[in-house]
């Protein structure tokens, strides 16, 4: 049981690995300068993007906020893959460790959810990702 276990769980990693960062014609993906921390740990990034084809699978903007040796996903947001270019916001409540008022850092991924995998679970396709300096106010 543990040896069918370790090859699937093999097989799904090198399935992910396949589907490695490929923007499509069109894709796009910024970071707003400045984000908010708010008092009871509610961070809030966001930027813009446009992707044109969503047609494989959904397609999402994640976010992961970087503070000096904090790190923490702040959300996800549905993207519309309409070539048009349009805004993102993500937020989350970080209690332990709160972030602060200062600089940090986003790394942000167009993330597409494909069943391109070899078990027919849904696998991320890495479209954009952009890492940006940011002020949290």
């Amino acid at each position: 049981m543990r040896v069918r276990l370790a090859l699937a769980a093999g097989t799904l990693l090198v399935a992910a690995a396949a589907t490695a960062a490929h923007a499509a014609p069109g894709d796009d993906l910024a970071v707003d300068a400045y984000g908010t921390v708010a008092t009871d740990g509610t961070v809030t990034v966001s930027g813009t993007y446009r992707c044109t084809d969503d047609s494989a699978g959904p397609v999402f903007v994640s976010s992961t906020l970087v503070q000096e040796d904090r790190s923490a996903s702040i959300g996800g947001t549905r993207a519309v893959c309409d070539g048009q270019v349009r805004t993102w916001s993500n937020s989350g409540v970080v209690k332990e460790p709160v972030y602060r008022a200062g600089a940090a850092r986003v790394k942000a991924t167009l993330m597409q959810l494909t069943t391109s995998g070899p078990l027919g679970l849904p696998l991320p396709g890495f479209r954009v990702a952009e890492d940006a300096e940011v002020t949290l106010g």
